[in-house]
């Protein structure tokens, strides 16, 4: 029987429709709040509201962007996004002003899409910027022109700098405690601490997935980092990858440590925190290759906190690059996005031409909002655009008549931007409801609506939403398989590449133990400093967990959707939880490798390697497992295999019904 965490809900929509519970943000939503509110209140001073206008949109949209991060990495975030936005809207703003008609307008957006799609294809920061240029275009294209009209792009990116400038670091930026670096370390290594505390019981699961959440957080604010004060987080994370990789060892083995180790992780949170410090490690009896693993992985974090420099035994980390290229601007993945949401928008286009909207921009507007792709689940977010703007309408509608004045409504505006990092944070649906009142009290401040015209923005959601649904999804030529398969895929390849090194391991320490009569596995395989671990293991199971943390990821999206997606996403979850397990199964082996316990025979690692290559051909064919490998409930016997437990699981899983 499949265990309970993978029971899929009883209701697609009850998963689609539940709101996550991330914490505040608050310095993050006390400065999306001051950026919109000052050049709103400097537009109402100088009597220059329009200008004012624009400038807040360029904050809001900075504050869509806008990271608890180092400030070169930040800065280069807003950046790139704010330049598109600005891009967008002097395309918009100047067909505007030279009078396009009907047809050329809608050339131009879908053109304007077309770049927009294959620019968001490419990676985190390209979809960010791709969805900015298209939306600002859109808005450029149908809202009042200020005066001069070309100032308005200018003015967009004013108001994208000045919330730049108001998370740079003050006095305190010398504070270990206010480097991002460090309060992603801490919170990496407080998650470590529960999942240790969680091993042997059904928690366990869900810490070691916030955990790898974590340390991807760690992982993305460490590139591009130079120098001295950032060589010391590099070896702290360093060592909470070890840390991490023994416990993904124990929880796989089902063995819990005593809870004075467990609390070890939090202290060494709260040193990182103070900036450094001595952080004791109990004198306790590990018993097992895993637990002696994690024993000599927590004295090596806790050297490195306290500013030592400890053999970790691993190679230098690569350099692990959140802005990374998932494609070429020119590839065919980004060519056939682009080609998705300029089909998407001709469609709109062609529609709105037809019908007498009175802000015909809203739909474009809500198309690239909803086609975003880093986002989730298409249909999750068409629907739940719908929802939400329904909601956002009506909450506007019973607001206004209580008050039109200008700061009224300026403030208004700024609690509705200061609730999108939590808002999108928590559902895209409940981000739309902050949004979209936002959007109609900037619309009552320049003059451009009235209440009655509020309800009509409900039309045009639904039509940009029926729009992405008919030629975005049900109409394109993509199915869920090639969003869920390909993850899976390049999560296998991920482990089969982190197995191999570690067999790599194990074949050198049986070796070494044959060559030196007398010394341990251990000692075998850590003689050679630069042979011990030549293919830096635990990078590769870095990656492997990250390519993981993705898979579970689009089935979790996959299964807020209704069938046959949310089916398929339903035949292809206990295959994502088989690979978890299958990481926790080679990390318990290579510490069996290196702390003294049973080297696997060849002939088991290749049961596994077969088993990956099956479950990898599976998910190109689109063949999802039809039976699914029970999860073992008694603590492993460390005399045993590691290898041959996991190679029976994964057999039974790829076993015929």
């Amino acid at each position: 029987m499949p265990s309970p965490e993978l029971a899929p809900p009883a209701a697609w929509w009850a998963r689609a429709a539940r709101p996550a519970r991330p914490p505040w943000p608050v310095a993050l939503m006390v400065r999306a709040a001051v950026g919109m509110a000052v050049p709103l209140a400097a537009g109402l001073l100088t009597h220059r509201l329009d200008l004012g206008t624009f400038a807040g949109l360029g904050a809001m949209h900075a504050t869509m962007n806008d990271r608890v991060e180092p400030a070169r990495l930040r800065a280069a975030r807003i950046g790139t996004a704010a330049f598109a936005s600005a891009v967008g809207m002097l395309v918009g703003t100047g067909l505007q002003h030279a009078h396009a008609g009907v047809l050329a307008l809608g050339t131009a957006l879908t053109v304007t899409a077309f770049v927009s799609g294959a620019l968001s294809a490419t990676g985190p920061r390209g979809s960010a910027a791709g969805m900015l240029l298209l939306v600002s275009a859109a808005l450029g294209s149908g809202m009042p022109l200020p005066r001069p009209w070309w100032a308005a792009a200018p003015l967009l990116l004013a108001g994208a700098v000045f919330v730049t400038l108001l998370g740079l670091p003050g006095r305190a930026r010398h504070r270990p405690a206010a480097d991002p670096r460090n309060r992603a370390l801490a919170a990496a290594y407080e998650a470590l601490g529960r999942t240790l505390a969680d091993l042997g019981t059904p928690r366990g699961v869900a810490s070691r997935r916030v955990l790898t959440a974590r340390l991807n957080q760690v992982q993305d604010l460490l590139p591009g980092s130079g120098g001295p004060r950032a060589a010391r987080p590099h070896r702290m994370y360093e060592a909470a990858l070890a840390a991490t990789e023994a416990a993904t060892g124990l929880l796989w083995a089902r063995r819990p440590v005593p809870p004075e180790v467990a609390e070890v992780p939090a202290r060494l949170a709260a040193a990182v925190r103070r900036g450094g410090g001595e952080v004791a490690v109990p004198h306790w009896r590990p018993d097992t290759p895993a637990r002696r693993a994690l024993d000599a992985a927590l004295r090596a974090a806790a050297d490195t906190v306290a500013g030592r420099e400890p053999r970790l035994g691993t190679a230098p980390a690569p350099p692990p690059d959140p802005w990374r290229l998932r494609a070429r601007p020119l590839s065919r993945a980004s060519v056939r996005y682009g080609l998705r949401v300029a089909l998407c928008i001709a469609a709109g286009a062609a529609v709105t031409a037809g019908y007498p909207l009175s802000k015909s921009y809203w739909v474009p507007m809500t198309i690239a909002f909803v086609l975003k792709p880093d986002l989730g689940s298409v249909f999750l977010r068409a629907v739940s655009r719908s929802v939400g703007t329904v909601l956002g309408v009506a909450l506007t509608a019973a607001l206004l008549p209580l008050t039109t004045n200008e700061w009224a409504l300026t403030a208004i505006a700024a609690l509705c931007v200061a609730l999108l990092p939590y808002a999108t944070a928590a559902h895209y649906g409940l981000n739309t409801v902050a949004m979209t009142p936002m959007a109609l009290v900037l619309l009552q401040l320049g003059g451009q609506s009235g209440a009655a015209e509020f309800w009509p923005r409900v039309l045009d959601t639904a039509l940009a939403s029926a729009v992405v649904l008919l030629f975005g999804y049900l109409l394109w030529p993509e199915r869920p398989r090639h969003r869920i398969e390909p993850r899976l895929v390049t999560a296998a390849s991920a482990l089969r590449a982190y197995l191999d090194a570690t067999a790599r391991e194990g074949e050198a320490a049986r070796a070494g133990a044959t060559a030196r009569e007398g010394e341990t596995a251990h000692e075998a395989a850590t003689a050679h400093p630069g042979g011990a671990r030549p293919q830096a293991q635990v990078w590769l199971r870095r990656t492997a967990y990250r390519s993981l943390a993705d898979a579970r990821q689009e089935v979790q999206h996959g299964l807020a959707e209704p069938p046959p997606t949310g089916r398929l996403a339903e035949r292809w979850l206990p295959a994502t939880a088989a690979l978890e397990r299958l990481g926790g199964a080679v990390a318990a082996y290579s510490a069996q490798v290196r702390y003294g316990g049973r080297v696997p025979d060849p002939a088991e690692t290749d049961r596994v390697r077969r088993a990956l290559d099956e479950l990898t051909a599976a998910a190109r064919e689109h063949r999802p497992p039809t039976t699914a490998a029970a999860r073992p409930t008694a603590p492993h016997d460390p005399a045993l295999s590691a290898l041959g437990r996991a190679a029976d699981e994964l057999e039974l899983l790829l076993k015929p019904s």
